[in-house]
């Protein structure tokens, strides 16, 4: 298993595990986003990526990634 900010650009993922601060994991769970979920990295700058999940985009600094 690997950090979503060690992804790599244009591939898909299954989250198989969150953890961090509950608000944030919150608000994720609010975007359908939660262990179980498929994930596309659409695009990774030095900071932060862009992620497509339930038909939405997301961006996400490396912290929270």
């Amino acid at each position: 298993m690997q950090s979503l900010s060690q992804s790599c650009q244009g591939l898909t993922y299954t989250v198989k595990w969150m953890f961090g601060v509950p608000e944030a994991l919150n608000a994720l769970r609010n975007m359908d986003i939660r262990e179980g979920s498929s994930i596309q990295v659409i695009r990774k700058y030095q900071d932060c990526l862009v992620i497509g999940a339930s038909g939405r985009r997301i961006v996400l600094v490396n912290e929270v990634a």
